[in-house]
């Protein structure tokens, strides 16, 4: 896979900074071509560079004031079936497989405390599941980010 280029991550950043720009204003405040930022755009995409054009939920906006992380320690063998399990959970915003203590890191969100039970109680609720740590995020000091990723793969 080719890494990106100069224009690639001037255009990434405009995206980013203004999501609802157009090809035509991109095409001007970049100053190339409005093809070129459409080729580009078609080939960030096609590259899996650029996922989706949705725009980014903020769960607390939606009343999930909550954010906490279960650590999931789980039978083995039970990896694909538990991803159905879990992804039936609305509130489960992630879930990565990992190293170390336990098997699989889950995001969560929740209304509040009380709900954050919940939530908890609904995740463990499967047999699979042998031994669970949540730990809740106090504050987010850094949101979830890429954009300086793509500003260092642009001066390469």
């Amino acid at each position: 896979m080719s890494t990106l280029d100069e224009l690639d991550a001037h255009l990434l950043d405009l995206l980013t900074s203004e999501p609802r720009i157009g090809v035509l204003e991109a095409s001007r405040r970049l100053g190339v071509a409005r093809g070129t930022v459409q080729a580009r755009l078609d080939r960030l995409v096609a590259r899996g560079v650029i996922r989706s054009f949705a725009p980014t939920l903020d769960p607390r906006a939606l009343g999930y004031r909550v954010t906490a992380f279960a650590n999931l320690e789980i039978r083995q063998g039970a990896r694909d079936r538990l991803a159905e399990h879990l992804g039936a959970i609305p509130e489960v915003l992630e879930v990565h497989t990992i190293t170390g203590q336990g098997d699989l890191f889950c995001r969560i969100v929740a209304r509040d405390n009380d709900d954050l039970q919940r939530v908890i109680d609904v995740l463990v609720a499967d047999d699979d599941i042998i031994r669970t740590s949540t730990v809740v995020a106090l504050a987010c000091i850094l949101e979830q980010r890429v954009l300086p990723l793509v500003v260092e793969a642009g001066r390469r």
